[in-house]
Protein backbone atom coordinates (compact mmCIF):
# COMPACT_ATOMS: atom_id res chain seq x y z
CA UNK A 1 0.00 0.00 0.00
CA UNK A 2 1.54 3.56 -0.53
CA UNK A 3 2.12 5.44 1.70
CA UNK A 4 0.06 7.73 3.90
CA UNK A 5 0.83 9.88 6.81
CA UNK A 6 0.11 9.12 10.50
CA UNK A 7 0.46 10.88 13.86
CA UNK A 8 4.11 9.80 13.76
CA UNK A 9 4.22 12.86 11.47
CA UNK A 10 2.93 15.15 13.64
CA UNK A 11 5.09 17.22 15.89
CA UNK A 12 4.58 20.63 17.74
CA UNK A 13 1.09 20.28 17.93
CA UNK A 14 0.29 22.58 21.11
CA UNK A 15 -2.22 24.58 20.50
CA UNK A 16 -2.86 23.45 16.78
CA UNK A 17 -6.60 23.03 15.93
CA UNK A 18 -7.05 19.51 15.26
CA UNK A 19 -10.57 18.54 13.10
CA UNK A 20 -10.46 14.88 13.45
CA UNK A 21 -13.01 12.59 12.11
CA UNK A 22 -14.28 9.89 14.08
CA UNK A 23 -17.32 7.18 14.15
CA UNK A 24 -19.68 7.98 17.45
CA UNK A 25 -22.68 6.30 14.91
CA UNK A 26 -23.05 3.80 18.02
CA UNK A 27 -26.55 2.26 18.89
CA UNK A 28 -28.33 4.15 21.70
CA UNK A 29 -31.75 2.99 23.57
CA UNK A 30 -33.69 4.82 26.16
CA UNK A 31 -30.83 8.05 25.35
CA UNK A 32 -27.82 6.02 26.00
CA UNK A 33 -25.17 4.42 24.90
CA UNK A 34 -25.71 0.90 24.74
CA UNK A 35 -22.70 -0.51 22.74
CA UNK A 36 -19.37 1.74 23.41
CA UNK A 37 -16.93 -0.02 21.14
CA UNK A 38 -16.61 2.55 18.43
CA UNK A 39 -15.35 4.68 20.91
CA UNK A 40 -13.27 3.08 22.87
CA UNK A 41 -11.12 2.83 19.03
CA UNK A 42 -10.79 5.86 18.34
CA UNK A 43 -9.71 6.76 22.64
CA UNK A 44 -6.36 6.61 21.69
CA UNK A 45 -6.34 8.86 18.80
CA UNK A 46 -8.31 11.46 20.51
CA UNK A 47 -6.00 10.89 23.77
CA UNK A 48 -2.80 11.47 21.92
CA UNK A 49 -3.50 14.47 20.44
CA UNK A 50 -4.89 15.76 23.34
CA UNK A 51 -2.08 15.34 25.87
CA UNK A 52 0.20 16.39 23.52
CA UNK A 53 -1.57 20.06 23.95
CA UNK A 54 -3.74 20.14 21.02
CA UNK A 55 -6.89 21.60 20.26
CA UNK A 56 -9.56 18.31 19.69
CA UNK A 57 -12.23 19.18 17.26
CA UNK A 58 -14.59 15.77 16.81
CA UNK A 59 -16.42 15.57 13.52
CA UNK A 60 -18.86 12.94 12.88
CA UNK A 61 -22.17 11.91 12.21
CA UNK A 62 -25.19 10.34 13.80
CA UNK A 63 -28.12 8.48 11.93
CA UNK A 64 -29.34 9.52 8.93
CA UNK A 65 -31.19 12.56 9.22
CA UNK A 66 -30.88 13.55 5.34
CA UNK A 67 -29.28 17.26 6.04
CA UNK A 68 -31.93 18.66 8.45
CA UNK A 69 -31.56 18.83 12.04
CA UNK A 70 -32.91 15.86 14.43
CA UNK A 71 -33.07 16.14 17.66
CA UNK A 72 -32.97 11.99 18.55
CA UNK A 73 -30.15 12.11 16.37
CA UNK A 74 -27.89 14.98 18.26
CA UNK A 75 -24.47 14.15 19.22
CA UNK A 76 -25.09 15.70 22.46
CA UNK A 77 -26.56 12.46 23.12
CA UNK A 78 -22.89 10.79 23.02
CA UNK A 79 -21.08 13.22 25.25
CA UNK A 80 -21.63 11.35 28.80
CA UNK A 81 -20.50 7.90 26.59
CA UNK A 82 -17.51 9.81 25.24
CA UNK A 83 -16.40 11.28 28.68
CA UNK A 84 -16.71 8.24 30.06
CA UNK A 85 -14.81 6.11 27.47
CA UNK A 86 -11.85 9.11 27.58
CA UNK A 87 -11.88 9.61 31.16
CA UNK A 88 -11.81 13.23 30.26
CA UNK A 89 -14.35 16.73 29.86
CA UNK A 90 -15.44 16.91 26.17
CA UNK A 91 -17.17 20.23 25.32
CA UNK A 92 -20.63 20.06 22.79
CA UNK A 93 -21.21 22.84 20.35
CA UNK A 94 -24.66 23.05 18.95
CA UNK A 95 -23.23 23.04 15.13
CA UNK A 96 -20.19 22.21 13.02
CA UNK A 97 -19.93 25.12 11.29
CA UNK A 98 -21.04 28.86 11.75
CA UNK A 99 -20.74 30.91 14.52
CA UNK A 100 -21.79 28.40 17.33
CA UNK A 101 -19.04 26.28 15.98
CA UNK A 102 -16.16 29.11 15.59
CA UNK A 103 -17.31 30.69 19.06
CA UNK A 104 -16.70 27.02 21.05
CA UNK A 105 -13.37 26.71 19.23
CA UNK A 106 -12.15 30.01 19.99
CA UNK A 107 -12.84 29.50 23.95
CA UNK A 108 -10.73 26.04 23.81
CA UNK A 109 -7.76 25.76 25.58
CA UNK A 110 -4.54 23.62 24.94
CA UNK A 111 -6.00 19.77 25.06
CA UNK A 112 -9.43 20.69 25.23
CA UNK A 113 -11.80 17.93 23.26
CA UNK A 114 -14.38 19.95 21.76
CA UNK A 115 -17.38 17.51 20.20
CA UNK A 116 -19.21 19.28 17.30
CA UNK A 117 -22.91 18.34 16.41
CA UNK A 118 -23.87 15.80 13.46
CA UNK A 119 -22.08 16.45 10.29
CA UNK A 120 -25.24 15.40 8.65
CA UNK A 121 -27.32 18.45 10.08
CA UNK A 122 -26.54 19.98 6.79
CA UNK A 123 -27.09 18.48 3.44
CA UNK A 124 -23.72 19.56 2.39
CA UNK A 125 -22.01 17.36 4.17
CA UNK A 126 -22.68 14.13 1.77
CA UNK A 127 -22.44 16.08 -0.82
CA UNK A 128 -19.08 16.60 -0.14
CA UNK A 129 -20.04 20.73 -1.08
CA UNK A 130 -17.47 22.95 -1.42
CA UNK A 131 -18.79 25.74 0.73
CA UNK A 132 -19.86 23.52 3.50
CA UNK A 133 -16.16 21.84 3.40
CA UNK A 134 -14.56 25.10 3.30
CA UNK A 135 -16.72 26.30 6.29
CA UNK A 136 -15.64 22.70 8.71
CA UNK A 137 -12.26 23.57 7.35
CA UNK A 138 -12.26 26.80 8.86
CA UNK A 139 -12.40 25.76 12.49
CA UNK A 140 -9.08 23.67 11.94
CA UNK A 141 -5.09 23.62 11.40
CA UNK A 142 -4.91 19.99 10.52
CA UNK A 143 -7.00 17.05 9.47
CA UNK A 144 -7.27 14.03 11.13
CA UNK A 145 -9.35 11.15 9.16
CA UNK A 146 -9.75 8.17 12.17
CA UNK A 147 -12.89 6.89 10.68
CA UNK A 148 -11.98 3.82 8.72
CA UNK A 149 -15.87 3.06 8.86
CA UNK A 150 -16.99 5.76 6.83
CA UNK A 151 -14.02 6.09 4.23
CA UNK A 152 -16.08 4.47 1.22
CA UNK A 153 -18.01 7.64 1.52
CA UNK A 154 -16.52 10.69 -0.51
CA UNK A 155 -18.05 13.31 2.13
CA UNK A 156 -16.83 16.90 2.97
CA UNK A 157 -15.61 15.73 6.74
CA UNK A 158 -14.37 12.23 5.43
CA UNK A 159 -12.75 13.15 2.10
CA UNK A 160 -13.12 17.07 1.05
CA UNK A 161 -11.28 18.60 4.43
CA UNK A 162 -7.84 16.52 3.09
CA UNK A 163 -8.03 18.73 0.08
CA UNK A 164 -7.87 21.78 2.75
CA UNK A 165 -5.54 20.73 5.41
CA UNK A 166 -2.74 19.12 5.74
CA UNK A 167 -4.12 15.45 6.46
CA UNK A 168 -2.99 12.59 8.49
CA UNK A 169 -4.32 8.83 9.65
CA UNK A 170 -5.33 8.88 13.18
CA UNK A 171 -4.29 5.17 14.88
CA UNK A 172 -7.32 3.52 14.11
CA UNK A 173 -7.08 4.24 10.93
CA UNK A 174 -3.86 3.47 10.92
CA UNK A 175 -4.18 -0.13 12.30
CA UNK A 176 -6.79 -0.89 9.75
CA UNK A 177 -4.77 -0.27 6.95
CA UNK A 178 -1.90 -1.90 8.28
CA UNK A 179 -4.22 -5.07 8.76
CA UNK A 180 -6.15 -4.92 5.53
CA UNK A 181 -2.37 -4.32 3.94
CA UNK A 182 -1.48 -8.23 5.35
CA UNK A 183 -4.87 -9.41 4.42
CA UNK A 184 -5.01 -8.90 0.84
CA UNK A 185 -2.38 -6.42 -0.48
CA UNK A 186 0.55 -7.90 0.30
CA UNK A 187 -0.28 -10.99 2.53
CA UNK A 188 1.68 -13.96 3.35
CA UNK A 189 0.67 -16.74 1.42
CA UNK A 190 -1.17 -19.30 1.24
CA UNK A 191 -4.23 -16.64 1.66
CA UNK A 192 -7.33 -18.66 2.35
CA UNK A 193 -10.60 -16.36 2.29
CA UNK A 194 -13.90 -17.72 3.70
CA UNK A 195 -17.17 -16.07 2.92
CA UNK A 196 -20.41 -17.34 4.36
CA UNK A 197 -23.88 -15.50 4.85
CA UNK A 198 -27.40 -15.89 3.24
CA UNK A 199 -27.22 -14.73 -0.19
CA UNK A 200 -24.86 -14.79 -3.29
CA UNK A 201 -26.77 -11.54 -4.85
CA UNK A 202 -25.03 -9.10 -2.18
CA UNK A 203 -21.51 -10.41 -2.75
CA UNK A 204 -21.15 -11.13 -6.06
CA UNK A 205 -18.23 -8.42 -6.71
CA UNK A 206 -16.78 -9.52 -3.45
CA UNK A 207 -16.48 -13.40 -4.45
CA UNK A 208 -15.11 -11.98 -8.24
CA UNK A 209 -12.35 -9.86 -6.33
CA UNK A 210 -11.44 -12.15 -4.44
CA UNK A 211 -10.52 -15.95 -6.42
CA UNK A 212 -8.24 -13.40 -8.34
CA UNK A 213 -6.87 -13.15 -4.90
CA UNK A 214 -6.68 -16.10 -2.47
CA UNK A 215 -5.29 -19.73 -2.77
CA UNK A 216 -8.87 -20.89 -1.93
CA UNK A 217 -11.81 -19.47 -1.30
CA UNK A 218 -14.46 -21.20 1.54
CA UNK A 219 -18.09 -20.46 0.71
CA UNK A 220 -20.23 -21.11 3.41
CA UNK A 221 -24.25 -20.09 4.85
CA UNK A 222 -26.99 -19.95 2.58
CA UNK A 223 -24.86 -18.90 -0.79
CA UNK A 224 -22.94 -22.13 -0.18
CA UNK A 225 -26.43 -23.56 -1.58
CA UNK A 226 -27.04 -21.65 -4.14
CA UNK A 227 -23.07 -22.59 -6.39
CA UNK A 228 -24.57 -26.17 -4.91
CA UNK A 229 -27.34 -26.29 -7.09
CA UNK A 230 -25.40 -24.30 -9.56
CA UNK A 231 -23.68 -27.72 -10.30
CA UNK A 232 -26.96 -29.45 -10.52
CA UNK A 233 -26.78 -30.66 -6.73
CA UNK A 234 -30.53 -30.86 -5.07
CA UNK A 235 -30.97 -28.47 -1.78
CA UNK A 236 -34.34 -29.16 -0.53
CA UNK A 237 -36.05 -26.32 0.52
CA UNK A 238 -32.75 -24.71 1.94
CA UNK A 239 -32.59 -20.81 0.91
CA UNK A 240 -30.80 -20.59 -2.61
CA UNK A 241 -31.29 -18.14 -5.64
CA UNK A 242 -31.53 -20.05 -8.10
CA UNK A 243 -31.76 -17.27 -10.56
CA UNK A 244 -28.07 -17.01 -9.75
CA UNK A 245 -26.64 -20.24 -10.99
CA UNK A 246 -25.08 -18.81 -13.67
CA UNK A 247 -23.40 -16.38 -11.90
CA UNK A 248 -21.91 -18.87 -9.47
CA UNK A 249 -20.64 -20.86 -12.35
CA UNK A 250 -18.87 -18.01 -13.82
CA UNK A 251 -17.58 -17.24 -10.44
CA UNK A 252 -15.89 -21.06 -10.33
CA UNK A 253 -14.90 -20.42 -14.01
CA UNK A 254 -12.73 -17.25 -13.08
CA UNK A 255 -11.80 -19.17 -9.52
CA UNK A 256 -10.56 -21.92 -11.73
CA UNK A 257 -8.83 -19.71 -14.38
CA UNK A 258 -6.97 -18.17 -11.17
CA UNK A 259 -6.07 -21.43 -9.75
CA UNK A 260 -8.53 -20.22 -6.53
CA UNK A 261 -10.05 -23.51 -4.82
CA UNK A 262 -13.30 -23.55 -4.25
CA UNK A 263 -13.90 -25.04 -0.90
CA UNK A 264 -18.01 -26.53 -0.77
CA UNK A 265 -19.77 -28.40 1.93
CA UNK A 266 -19.51 -32.10 1.26
CA UNK A 267 -21.93 -32.37 4.48
CA UNK A 268 -24.36 -30.40 5.92
CA UNK A 269 -27.04 -30.24 8.89
CA UNK A 270 -30.37 -30.29 7.88
CA UNK A 271 -33.57 -29.43 9.86
CA UNK A 272 -36.97 -29.47 9.05
CA UNK A 273 -37.81 -26.17 10.84
CA UNK A 274 -35.54 -23.16 11.00
CA UNK A 275 -35.63 -22.84 14.85
CA UNK A 276 -33.68 -23.00 17.96
CA UNK A 277 -32.77 -26.93 18.50
CA UNK A 278 -34.98 -28.11 15.95
CA UNK A 279 -34.60 -31.86 15.21
CA UNK A 280 -31.36 -32.17 12.78
CA UNK A 281 -29.58 -34.72 11.45
CA UNK A 282 -26.13 -34.67 9.25
CA UNK A 283 -26.21 -35.69 5.59
CA UNK A 284 -24.27 -35.86 2.47
CA UNK A 285 -24.32 -33.11 0.38
CA UNK A 286 -25.39 -34.98 -2.07
CA UNK A 287 -28.42 -36.22 -0.36
CA UNK A 288 -30.41 -33.43 1.18
CA UNK A 289 -34.32 -34.42 1.89
CA UNK A 290 -36.85 -32.56 -0.26
CA UNK A 291 -38.27 -31.92 2.48
CA UNK A 292 -35.69 -30.24 4.72
CA UNK A 293 -33.41 -27.34 4.62
CA UNK A 294 -29.21 -27.02 5.13
CA UNK A 295 -28.80 -24.85 8.30
CA UNK A 296 -24.96 -25.42 8.89
CA UNK A 297 -22.32 -27.52 7.15
CA UNK A 298 -21.38 -30.80 8.54
CA UNK A 299 -18.46 -32.14 10.33
CA UNK A 300 -16.55 -33.54 7.00
CA UNK A 301 -17.10 -29.64 6.05
CA UNK A 302 -15.35 -28.14 9.24
CA UNK A 303 -12.65 -30.64 9.04
CA UNK A 304 -12.19 -29.50 5.02
CA UNK A 305 -12.19 -25.81 6.16
CA UNK A 306 -9.74 -26.21 9.05
CA UNK A 307 -7.20 -28.17 6.80
CA UNK A 308 -7.25 -25.46 4.48
CA UNK A 309 -6.73 -22.58 7.78
CA UNK A 310 -4.12 -24.92 8.57
CA UNK A 311 -2.07 -24.52 5.28
CA UNK A 312 -2.60 -21.07 4.98
CA UNK A 313 -0.89 -18.29 6.52
CA UNK A 314 -2.95 -15.74 5.46
CA UNK A 315 -6.93 -15.84 6.37
CA UNK A 316 -9.38 -13.26 5.88
CA UNK A 317 -12.86 -14.33 6.84
CA UNK A 318 -16.54 -12.40 6.17
CA UNK A 319 -19.78 -14.13 7.07
CA UNK A 320 -20.82 -17.40 9.13
CA UNK A 321 -20.26 -21.06 7.71
CA UNK A 322 -24.10 -21.20 9.08
CA UNK A 323 -26.88 -20.09 10.75
CA UNK A 324 -24.85 -19.56 13.83
CA UNK A 325 -27.74 -17.08 15.16
CA UNK A 326 -29.37 -20.10 16.62
CA UNK A 327 -28.10 -23.80 18.33
CA UNK A 328 -27.10 -25.97 17.20
CA UNK A 329 -26.08 -24.45 13.77
CA UNK A 330 -23.52 -22.42 14.94
CA UNK A 331 -21.28 -25.37 15.70
CA UNK A 332 -19.48 -25.43 12.27
CA UNK A 333 -18.91 -21.73 12.50
CA UNK A 334 -17.91 -21.90 16.28
CA UNK A 335 -15.45 -24.64 15.41
CA UNK A 336 -13.63 -22.81 12.26
CA UNK A 337 -13.35 -19.34 14.50
CA UNK A 338 -11.45 -21.67 17.10
CA UNK A 339 -9.10 -23.34 15.07
CA UNK A 340 -8.00 -19.79 13.01
CA UNK A 341 -7.69 -18.58 16.50
CA UNK A 342 -5.51 -21.22 17.87
CA UNK A 343 -3.73 -21.05 14.61
CA UNK A 344 -3.26 -17.30 15.22
CA UNK A 345 -2.19 -17.16 19.09
CA UNK A 346 0.63 -20.25 17.82
CA UNK A 347 2.17 -17.39 15.41
CA UNK A 348 0.94 -19.36 12.38
CA UNK A 349 -1.85 -17.10 11.08
CA UNK A 350 -2.40 -13.69 10.07
CA UNK A 351 -6.21 -13.43 10.66
CA UNK A 352 -8.68 -10.31 9.48
CA UNK A 353 -12.10 -10.53 9.49
CA UNK A 354 -14.94 -8.01 9.38
CA UNK A 355 -18.31 -7.47 8.54
CA UNK A 356 -21.25 -7.20 11.24
CA UNK A 357 -22.46 -11.45 11.59
CA UNK A 358 -18.50 -11.98 11.26
CA UNK A 359 -18.02 -10.10 14.43
CA UNK A 360 -21.22 -11.20 16.21
CA UNK A 361 -20.19 -14.61 15.37
CA UNK A 362 -16.34 -13.96 16.86
CA UNK A 363 -17.64 -13.16 19.63
CA UNK A 364 -19.85 -15.41 20.17
CA UNK A 365 -17.15 -18.08 20.04
CA UNK A 366 -15.52 -16.00 21.93
CA UNK A 367 -12.35 -15.85 19.59
CA UNK A 368 -12.41 -12.22 18.72
CA UNK A 369 -9.89 -11.06 20.87
CA UNK A 370 -7.26 -13.73 19.70
CA UNK A 371 -7.57 -12.48 15.58
CA UNK A 372 -5.39 -10.71 14.36
CA UNK A 373 -7.62 -7.95 13.67
CA UNK A 374 -11.30 -7.60 14.14
CA UNK A 375 -12.86 -4.75 11.55
CA UNK A 376 -16.22 -3.09 12.70
CA UNK A 377 -16.14 -0.98 9.74
CA UNK A 378 -19.18 -2.63 7.79
CA UNK A 379 -20.00 -1.09 4.28
CA UNK A 380 -15.75 0.44 4.07
CA UNK A 381 -14.34 -3.36 4.80
CA UNK A 382 -16.68 -4.69 2.65
CA UNK A 383 -16.00 -2.62 -0.05
CA UNK A 384 -12.24 -3.23 0.76
CA UNK A 385 -12.68 -6.49 -0.15
CA UNK A 386 -14.39 -5.55 -3.04
CA UNK A 387 -11.42 -4.48 -4.51
CA UNK A 388 -12.81 -0.85 -4.89
CA UNK A 389 -11.33 2.23 -4.13
CA UNK A 390 -12.47 4.41 -0.86
CA UNK A 391 -12.29 8.13 -1.30
CA UNK A 392 -11.20 8.42 2.75
CA UNK A 393 -8.19 6.23 2.43
CA UNK A 394 -7.19 7.42 -1.44
CA UNK A 395 -7.42 11.34 -0.13
CA UNK A 396 -4.90 10.75 2.74
CA UNK A 397 -2.32 8.39 0.43
CA UNK A 398 -2.46 11.39 -2.25
CA UNK A 399 -1.69 14.33 0.58
CA UNK A 400 1.27 11.86 1.75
Amino acid sequence: MPAFKTLDDLSDIAGKRVLVRVDLNVPVSDGKVTDATRIERVAPTILELSGKGAKVILLAHFGRPKGAPVADMSLKLIVPAVEEVLDHAVLFADDCIGEAAASAVSKMQNGDILLLENTRFHKGEEKNDADFTAALAANGDIFVNDAFSAAHRAHSSTEGLAHHLPAYAGRTMQEELEALEKGLGNPARPVVAIVGGAKVSTKIDLLMNLVKKVDALVIGGGMANTFIAARGTSVGKSLCEHDLAETAKQIMIEAASAQCAIVLPVDGVVAREFKANAENEVVDIEAIPVDAMVLDVGPKSVEAVNEWIGRAHTLVWNGPLGAFEIAPFDTATVAAAKFAAEQTKAGKLVSVAGGGDTVSALNHAGVADSFSYVSTAGGAFLEWMEGKELPGVSVLIKSA
